[in-house]
């Protein structure tokens, strides 16, 4: 996990380097301070997110509206402290004209209110938390994801309609991992065997896995991203429990699978998008994507890549004006642009309208790991705490 996360680091930094717009802002440019962690068992994560902000301003000759684009590249490491002290210099030391990116809940807690409070912008690429998306939504944020609750719901609609009475429950003791237990919730009307939290930086699984053989349920739902998911796909395989379906979120995915390999196969995971969706939008970056990076994007990824293809409709929308908030928020929330998921737009609270699909994790006949579409479960879902936002 840590040496693909390292060559993914190595291929957007060469990248970045062949490209001088990202080095040095232009007169009269955006800037964009990019969240993404780089540190740890989660740096592949991280190495998505960059990689697919990248590629979009690839897409867009360096520029968003019309304008030069330059990038402060910002890790978090995975600590809110570090990133609230990271983000703060980004926004006072570098004059940064959005932030951008962000993995995990836990850090888009930490910088949300610094980074809004002092009149930026701030897109969510990845981390959906539920506090954002109902009573706490905030005019300056907007999320290219989803709901954290939505994705996993899926899986929770899933489990209901395959006829599964006991589901076994492991997600992450953080915001998102409770957040992914409530989406399961949601949907699944049967009985949770157990529901166990475990540590955000755990690698090894043997106790619960253990507790998955007592209980025989008929499946597990899990939610385990990056390091932990690689280990408990190995772990899970090797104490002979793939019998028990595998029901997943971001824990087989892209990001995951050149680590997992033959252990994830046949397993599921729900998403709001996957590398074979079949639009053109999304078929020019996933064949672009891995040409230039050359390994198989994820959702993390896409979502980034989004995120650009967002802020270049949102500022060619007010003419480079960037210090027309007022016009600029109507043109990000207006989502003038073609999506990678398709159909996309967002709801009162921003967080996006879309679908969700039942997703596999396949051997392509080129060799590599990915997840394809098996079925569509949620048609232009709204997420679960929009009417609760006031905005």
């Amino acid at each position: 996990m840590a040496e693909f996360g390292r060559r993914g680091v190595l291929a957007g930094t060469a990248a970045a380097l062949a490209m001088p717009w990202v080095a040095s802002a232009q007169a009269a440019g955006v800037k964009i301070g990019l969240v993404a962690v780089q540190t740890g068992p989660a740096a592949a994560l991280g190495t998505h997110l960059k990689d697919g902000f990248m590629q979009g301003l690839k897409h867009l000759d360096g520029k968003l509206g019309g304008l030069g684009a330059s990038v402060v590249d910002i890790d978090d490491e995975l600590r809110p402290e570090v990133a609230v002290t990271k983000v703060r210099a980004a926004l006072e030391r570098d004059k940064v004209d959005f932030v951008v990116g962000v993995v995990f809940s836990n850090i888009l807690g930490a910088i949300a209110r610094p980074v809004t409070e002092s009149g930026t912008f701030l897109i969510s690429t990845n981390a959906g938390p539920s506090t954002y998306a109902g009573r706490g939504c905030n005019p300056n944020l907007f999320v290219t994801s989803y709901n954290n609750d939505q994705v996993h719901s899926v899986m929770g609609e899933a489990a209901e309609t395959s006829g599964y009475k006991k589901v076994f429950v492991l997600v992450p003791n953080y915001q998102a991992g409770k957040d992914a237990v409530a989406g399961f919730k949601s949907r699944f009307k049967g009985q949770v065997v157990d529901e166990v939290y475990v540590p955000l930086n755990q690698l090894d699984f043997s106790a619960e896995l253990a507790k998955i053989a007592a209980a025989k349920p008929d499946a597990i739902f899990t939610f385990m991203p990056g390091g932990l998911g690689v280990n408990l796909v190995r772990q899970y395989r090797q104490a002979g429990l793939a019998h028990i379906p595998f029901l997943s979120t971001f824990t087989v995915d892209e990001s995951t699978l050149p680590a997992q390999q033959d252990a994830a196969l046949g397993f599921f995971s729900a998403c709001p998008w996957a590398p074979n969706l079949d639009n053109a939008t999304n078929q020019r970056f996933v064949r672009d994507f891995e040409a230039g990076y050359n390994y198989v994007p994820g959702s993390y990824a896409a979502q980034s890549y989004d995120a650009a293809m967002l802020l270049d409709s949102a500022i060619r929308k007010v003419g480079g004006n960037l210090a027309n908030k007022d016009a600029l928020r109507a043109a990000l929330k207006a989502a003038d642009f073609a999506s990678v998921r398709g159909p996309f737009r967002f709801g009162a609270n921003h967080y996006p309208v879309q679908d969700f699909w039942l997703c596999k994790v396949v051997k392509r006949a080129d060799g590599k790991f990915a997840t394809e579409t098996v079925r569509k479960v949620l048609t232009d879902n709204v997420d679960p705490y929009a009417a609760e936002c006031r905005m």
